[in-house]
């Protein structure tokens, strides 16, 4: 099966690719979706296409709510989990001294926008979770909600380094029934494992394509509850896509959640989002994550082993994303090195993420994530490349 699944992936033939945490190597039916829509629209045009098409397009929120476990009422496109991101929290009716608990496994971008809002509305920001959550600290969240219910708890799933998968099921069991809405970023866990938002209870779920789940990038989606359109939530500037414009001064939302997206939507990636979300679902996210985690575990293993070598990776719970630091690497050519011999790594420099290198020299890490396509043997040639180059 595995090999079957390689040919059936190009970059394979060319490239040990580990850098799934980035983008992954999409399979061929992908590429040829976006190929072929992108034909059809030169050949008959972009608005006929659609009209020709609208049925398959529109079959991208079915297959993104059979994965997620909800209705296709509740998927919204996106552009990136970033996009998504910044959708969602648009759409909060902010008011000064509204508090925003997070954790110190914040991606960048998000806690980036977290400070924009303190700048705009005087948001509180509370990073009241540490980098691996306890069952001390859910604990204590739980008598946070209770006393002190903040405006929005946003935590990120999978942090884009570490290996941590964080306890969400746990943390939308105390949010449920409270006034605080949950935003979940799946960013690095949509595609690797499965996904329910029912037994996740979030308000908000946001992702993106090209990472574990092969499709393309400038692609992501947005799934949003019931419950965001009962409080009438919505972007805080829609356009005729998200909103009906009914008078020289009055629109209406629409229904569902493509309140928010935008009316210009680029078709081919949707078509491509569609077949990629299919093919993982065909697959099985059980068997996708099962076999990511053993490739994982191999990684850390073998790395483990290497002199000199530390595994950073947290928590009970690891996932495919392995981050490793050794003083003796040289991270200006270490890429530069594996590249040479056709592999695919990531440097992470500890600025993504505030609570991942805390302590003095390991400001980087190598960071490898593999993905079901993978194979044991192109794990143990990084090792014995990476072993190679930079012995101790």
């Amino acid at each position: 099966m595995i090999q079957e699944l390689r040919d059936d992936t190009p970059g394979c033939k060319q490239r040990i690719h580990l850098n799934n945490a980035g983008a992954s190597l999409p399979p061929q039916p992908v590429l040829q979706a976006m190929q072929q829509y992108l034909e059809l629209e030169s050949t008959i045009g972009g608005y006929e296409a659609v009209d020709l098409l609208h049925d398959e397009l529109q079959g991208f929120y079915d297959a993104v709510a059979n994965m997620l476990g909800t209705q296709a009422n509740n998927i919204a496109y996106a552009g990136s989990a970033t996009d998504a991101y910044a959708k969602v929290l648009s759409s909060i009716p902010w008011q000064k001294g509204d508090v925003i608990v997070t954790s110190e496994n914040d991606y960048s971008s998000n806690r980036i926008a977290f400070l924009a809002l303190k700048k705009r509305f005087g948001v509180e920001i509370i990073p009241s979770l540490s980098v691996a959550i306890s069952d001390a600290e859910l604990a204590d969240l739980e008598s946070l909600i209770k006393n002190q219910p903040p405006k929005l708890l946003a935590i990120s799933h999978i942090p884009t380094n570490n290996g941590l998968v964080q306890p969400v099921e746990a943390i939308g069991k105390i949010l449920r029934n409270t006034e605080t809405l949950y935003l979940v970023d799946a960013c690095q866990s949509a595609g690797q494992m499965r996904l329910d938002v029912n037994t996740i209870g979030c308000d908000f779920l946001t992702a993106t394509m090209r990472k574990f789940m092969r499709g393309p990038r400038g692609a992501g989606f947005l799934y949003a509850s019931d419950r965001v359109f009962e409080l009438g939530l919505e972007m805080m500037l829609p356009d005729m896509r998200s909103a009906t414009w009914t008078s020289i001064d009055g629109y209406k939302t629409v229904q569902g959640a493509k309140r928010y997206e935008y009316w210009e939507v680029p078709y081919a990636l949707v078509m491509g989002s569609k077949v990629a979300t299919e093919y993982a679902v065909n697959l099985g996210l059980e068997w996708i994550e099962a076999q990511v985690k053993r490739l994982a575990d191999l990684s850390r293993n073998l790395l483990s082993e290497m002199p000199g070598v530390e595994v950073l990776d947290l928590g009970n719970q690891q996932c495919g994303i392995v981050t490793a630091h050794a003083d003796h690497w040289d991270y200006g050519s270490i890429l530069q090195k594996l590249q040479a011999e056709h592999i695919n790594c990531r440097v992470s420099p500890g600025m993504v993420q505030g609570g991942e290198f805390p302590a003095p020299g390991r400001d980087k890490a190598l960071r490898v994530s593999p993905h079901y396509y993978n194979t044991e043997d192109e794990i143990r040639r990084f090792a014995e490349v990476l072993r190679r180059e930079f012995p101790r």
